[in-house]
């Protein structure tokens, strides 16, 4: 018997069991494809170790063809990596700019500048995608303002609060060369260092 036959001959015997299989074996498909798409955008971001992590990002003077290609690159890495901002630096471009997602829309802030913050402090655990599995608290403004350029060079600018907030105060951090372990108290940037220190020495053979 053929395998053509055998689903002739079952073709009137589907039922919910069947659909319900079915549905079950596409959505461990579609998990598969997206934890291969995070794996591979990860082995594209500089991880913890890296000196371009530490470095001070370059002002951005020329907004060309090719900055706009970065963007759509670093954008693309973003979501794929399951993350919501992404420095240029961490994908080895010494650059003063970062993408972000707020609310469902792709956004990029090149050359940023806080002019004000505020509110009251908050203090929350942030990851990043340079440090893997490593979460720390890390107290931010709930406030800020934040100015710019986009990727054509037109100025803009942005009142965030909340997460956003945090989340463009985390990425200009990485445009200074400013970690969250920089950013957390002493406890914890040794327990996250013991997680970390491992990778690094694999990292480095």
């Amino acid at each position: 018997m053929s395998t053509h036959d055998h689903e002739h001959d079952h073709d009137h015997d589907h039922g919910p069991t069947d659909e319900a299989t079915e549905e079950a074996t596409e959505e461990a498909r579609r998990d598969a494809e997206r934890e291969l798409r995070k794996r591979l955008a990860l082995s594209q971001v500089r991880q913890y170790g890296d000196p371009v992590l530490r470095m001070r990002a370059n002002e951005v003077n020329v907004f060309d063809a090719e900055l706009e290609r970065l963007v759509e690159r670093m954008t693309a890495l973003m979501h794929d990596a399951e993350g919501v901002g992404l420095a240029a630096t961490q994908v080895g471009v010494a650059r003063r700019f970062f993408v972000f997602e707020h609310d469902g829309v792709d956004g990029v802030l090149v050359n940023p500048v806080i002019t004000k913050s505020g509110g009251e402090p908050d203090l929350d655990e942030e990851g990043c995608l340079s440090l893997g599995t490593v979460r720390v608290p890390v107290e931010r403004a709930t406030e800020v303002v934040i100015e710019g350029q986009d990727a054509t060079g037109a100025d803009i600018r942005y009142e965030f609060e909340g997460m956003p907030a945090r989340i463009v105060q985390h990425e200009l951090d990485h445009l200074d060369g400013v970690l969250i372990l920089d950013r957390t108290d002493p406890a914890s940037r040794k327990e996250a260092l013991a997680k970390l220190r491992p990778r690094l020495l694999l990292s480095t053979r």
